[in-house]
């Protein structure tokens, strides 16, 4: 089972211990090496080929070339210069014969997806494209700048690696005022415990639907990803189609919440939905959740219906949310049960899991566009990163209390949400199977840390009717979806087989962005309209802030 660790929670115990094991040799290293000795004549097969590749090399009659979407070797000089264009044809020759060793290799899935990880971050650190002065734009911006390019880029470099995360900045955070051009939608917090805040939207239309839908957001950043800058907003959207939205902020917890776990993150959800049926007088909401929050969602659907009191949801929406973890790809090939147990250990002796590092996870797993691109961008060219919303959010990074990690991580190990009764909150078995109301999956197609296959699976866990929708793009990408881009899409299929690919072969491909279809699917599950409240909040739960509200400010 410990294979089956999902990406998210595989990260989870990664940032506990530290990027930098990842890159050392192990077991599966070990095994590599030992299936290579096994099978002397194919190993040295490729080595030979490798040989007469790099003859070809030097004559001038090798025929590689880069792949023309790869941006690091654009400039024409890697083509014209004949010296470039040499190394970077040692260098691709070089990486596809370790790839192919990799590929003749004896191993298990596990550890072949453990070595392509490993493999593919040492191949992108070793692309001549990272060293100054040979990487040509790095040579022009010296001789343009007299220096002082390498100046600016080398000070920059100081400022990194002296404080975590230990990755090229990535986002110029200058032009960004939460408030103001970030997290900028009208609204008023109408309730603050000591776990989260309420955010009530304020509506745009004359009338409301009268079930209201209320937003978990993930537990290991900011609620705000889905209110970006005026116009990429999900919030800003919504209120405009005549939703009443709420949206939990979530406390940015230190070492003196270290307990607070699964228990603690059901109730405050049970506290808000409270404080939504106070403020809209509506006996259902519509239960929404993100990633991490969509796991917490879930199993709050799970828990009122185990105690009979389902009723009080109209319907469940879970974004790039994984729940069945199992064959959850590369990055859980990095994680064991000895793995998981020291990563609780080490957070539980600080009593949370510091989100730098796992901001730090997340750029090593796709090195090539979100350490390297910035290696050359920041140190090479001595540039600002460029300033995007997406990034801003993601820099902003938020701790998770140690027994929150170490409940999720014990989620994933076991999958424990497959099985009935295999985690009990709130002294409640959880049975998803028992959640009947009908459900909207939404994941993206490109997504490196939920991966939509596993999304997916999510069609096959609740006992109601799910409608799984595939977006264009990543992670936070599929989300930020707005009208108006004429390249996105997304595919629905009326019918969820068993396995994703079956899935996938007979969904219908749609123009525009998902957010009208999850519009009109629930305006068929929020009740009619009916006018729109004049002012936030009740007598009983006033507004305490404007919105985005006080916690999102907490570093």
């Amino acid at each position: 089972m410990a294979s089956q660790a999902a990406p998210l929670d595989a990260l989870l115990v990664e940032a506990a211990r530290g990027p930098l094991r990842r890159f050392l040799p192990d077991s599966a290293t070990a095994k590599w090496a030992v299936s290579m000795a096994r099978q002397p004549g194919a190993t040295v097969r490729r080595l030979r080929a490798l040989g007469g590749e790099a003859g070809r090399i030097a004559l001038g009659s090798s025929e590689l070339a880069p792949d023309r979407r790869d941006r690091r070797f654009t400039d024409v000089a890697w083509s014209q210069n004949p010296l470039l264009k040499r190394l970077v044809q040692l260098y691709l020759a070089g990486g596809k014969t370790v790839e192919e060793l990799l590929a003749d290799a004896d191993l298990t899935l596990t550890q072949r997806r453990r070595l392509q990880f490993q493999v593919e971050n040492v191949l992108a650190a070793i692309a001549p494209s990272n060293i100054p002065l040979v990487n040509p734009e790095s040579a022009k911006a010296v001789i343009d700048t007299a220096g002082l390019s390498l100046v600016r880029g080398g000070r920059q470099l100081v400022r990194d690696l002296a404080s975590s995360p230990r990755i090229p900045e990535m986002v110029d955070t200058s032009g960004f005022k939460l408030g103001d051009n970030v997290a900028a939608t009208p609204g008023a917090v109408v309730l603050r415990t000591e776990v989260l805040e309420l955010i009530q939207y304020q509506p745009q239309t004359d009338e409301v639907r009268e079930v209201p839908l209320m937003i978990v957001p993930p537990t290991i950043n900011k609620f705000y990803a889905i209110d970006l800058s005026p116009e990429r907003s999900l919030v800003e959207f919504s209120v405009r189609q005549g939703r009443q939205i709420f949206v939990i902020s979530w406390r940015n917890p230190d070492a003196r919440h270290a307990d607070w776990d699964f228990d603690t993150y059901v109730r405050a959800i049970l506290d808000a939905l409270d404080a939504v049926e106070e403020i809209t007088g509506s006996k259902q909401t519509v239960l929404g959740g993100i990633c991490s929050g969509g796991i917490l969602a879930s199993i709050t659907a799970a828990y009122l219906a185990g105690i009979g009191r389902q009723d009080r949801l109209a319907a469940l929406c879970l974004a790039v949310t994984v729940i069945d973890n199992a064959n959850a790809g590369t990055v859980s090939a990095l994680v064991d049960r000895r793995g998981a147990e020291l990563a609780k250990r080490l957070s539980r002796r600080k009593g949370y899991l510091d989100g730098n590092a796992l901001a730090e996870i997340f750029a090593w797993l796709r090195p090539g566009d979100l350490i390297w691109n910035y290696w050359v961008n920041n140190y090479l060219l001595g540039k600002r990163p460029p300033a995007f919303d997406i990034l801003f959010w993601n820099a902003d990074t938020t701790r998770m209390t140690a027994g929150l990690h170490a409940d999720f991580v014990d989620l994933a190990m076991e999958n424990k949400l497959l099985r009935a009764g295999a985690v009990t909150v709130l002294g409640v078995p959880i049975d998803l199977k028992a959640v009947t109301v009908d459900a909207y999956v939404v994941a993206g197609i490109a997504d490196h840390i939920t991966p939509w296959e596993n999304c997916y699976q999510s069609t096959q866990l609740f006992g109601g009717k799910t409608r799984f929708v595939l977006s264009t793009s990543g992670h936070i990408a599929a989300l930020v979806n707005p009208p108006g881009n004429p390249k996105a899409s997304f595919r629905t299929n009326d019918e969820n087989p068993a396995d994703a690919k079956a899935w996938l072969r007979e969904a219908e491909t749609h123009q525009g962005t998902w957010w009208t279809d999850v519009a009109a699917w629930l305006s068929a599950r929020s009740g009619d309209l009916r006018p729109a409240p004049r002012e936030l909040g009740t007598a009983v739960l006033p507004p305490l802030a404007e919105a985005p509200g006080t916690y999102v400010f907490d570093k």
